[in-house]
């Protein structure tokens, strides 16, 4: 189809954004609990991220922050001051920054009726991410609110858990072309919780009408699971024709790469053997949480944590891959500290919808003048540093809420208010 192009969809990192270590079977998150937080230089790193795929000539896009705190879950839950302190947390966290797990999108040319479907992730396996989907679909309903070319569903009913495009890839020959798509899921019983559940996967392709021959489901290796890949992004990344994965990433990864080939023969794999790089190394360097990018020339690039290039592993591992002459041809290294250390690489950050960009409500696409004006806002409004004692308090809660409406006022977005 003429003019779809992959958008990328960022998240801004809210002006709440803390370390309470909330999430089981992330390991960064855990081990950075109760560190201070610095959501002013956060949001900044992200919007950095952001210029950098602009200036490689790419098409950008963001969502915004969620309201925090929650007061509608405070109330329901009757926190208050005295509450445990993990607990009260929930209504202030700001991960909706890694808006990997906003939604799972299938484009315009793998749907039955042509048009691109979104389902928001019910996220129910964490509360602090369970209270999002709502949020999250209100501006998904305005972003693409053209019902000629999208359709945005409810999430999956709160049974079967669905965490959105964290567990999904897409291969294809080019971005507009049709596609097979793969949903990757867990099964639980292992150290850590299986997010992702086999039949919210098989529910969503129903949703979106895909055709039964171009999906594919295929088991997160539960080991990857137990080290601390809560989410299939954490080993393995796809982009058109090419999957970037670990040895260690599938539950059979000689199985699945055989099953996606099938359905999609032009696959070209480049696989990171444990020998190479060790399934914790990977981990803990999100390597495979990486932004892989078909850029203008037709190359693609790979855009890593800054933490990958410190790895001695990793970063002779990537140099040796780009002598190979194989079909990642860039690596790129970008600074996401603040995310990195509760658990979000540059892939979790992102949400990639594959559409025309004259058909998105231009409020949430990024331009250098926007940029101009994000900066500014958050470089004033949000908070330089949060103690794990400032989460709860009057003064914070007003700081934060006035930091968002005034990035929704410049945005011309107060109706999110």
């Amino acid at each position: 189809m003429s003019g779809l192009v992959e958008i990328n969809f960022d998240g801004i990192v809210g002006p709440s954004h803390n370390y309470a270590g909330l999430s089981l079977g992330n390991i960064a998150s855990a081990s950075h609990k109760g560190d201070p937080s610095y959501p002013r230089a956060a949001a900044l790193q992200g919007i950095g991220k952001m210029r950098g795929n602009m200036e490689r000539g790419l098409a950008q896009g963001f969502l915004l922050p969620l309201p925090r705190p929650n007061f509608a879950l405070l109330r329901d839950l009757a926190l208050d001051a005295h509450t445990d302190r993990a607990l009260l947390a929930t209504a202030w966290s700001a991960s909706s920054m890694w808006t990997a797990n906003a939604a799972t999108v299938s484009p315009a040319p793998d749907t039955a009726d042509g048009r691109c479907h979104l389902t928001p992730a019910n996220l129910v396996t964490m509360l602090h991410r369970g209270q999002e989907w709502r949020d999250t679909q209100r501006q998904l309903k305005i972003a693409f609110g053209d019902d000629r070319h999208f359709k945005v569903h409810d999430a999956i009913p709160a049974s079967f858990g669905d965490e959105g495009a964290a567990n999904h890839m897409r291969f294809c020959e080019g971005h507009g072309a049709p596609g097979v798509e793969v949903f990757v899921y867990g099964r639980p019983g292992g150290r850590f919780p299986a997010r992702q559940h086999e039949q919210a996967s098989r529910a969503v392709a129903r949703l979106h009408g895909l055709d039964p021959d171009k999906c594919l489901f295929i088991e997160q290796n539960p080991e990857a699971i137990a080290a601390g890949a809560f989410h299939n992004d954490v080993v393995a990344v796809a982009n058109e024709r090419v999957l970037f994965t670990h040895e260690r990433a599938f539950a059979d990864n000689a199985v699945a790469c055989e099953t996606i080939a099938s359905a999609f023969p032009a696959l070209q794999v480049v696989e990171v053997p444990e020998s190479a790089v060790s399934l914790e190394e990977a981990i803990k360097t999100y390597l495979f949480n990486a932004q892989l990018l078909t850029l203008p020339t037709g190359e693609m690039a790979l855009v890593v944590p800054e933490e990958c290039r410190e790895s001695a592993a990793v970063w002779s591992w990537c140099e040796g891959m780009l002598a190979s002459n194989g079909p990642i041809r860039k690596v790129i290294p970008v600074d996401v500290r603040q995310s990195m250390a509760n658990g979000g690489g540059p892939a979790c950050l992102r949400l990639r919808v594959v559409a025309d960009p004259a058909t998105v409500d231009a409020r949430f696409l990024l331009d250098e003048a926007k940029a101009e004006r994000l900066e500014s806002v958050i470089a004033e409004m949000w908070p330089e540093q949060i103690d794990p004692v400032d989460i709860g308090s009057e003064s914070l809660a007003k700081t934060v809420i006035e930091a968002r409406e005034a990035l929704l006022t410049v945005l011309s977005l107060d109706v999110l208010a």
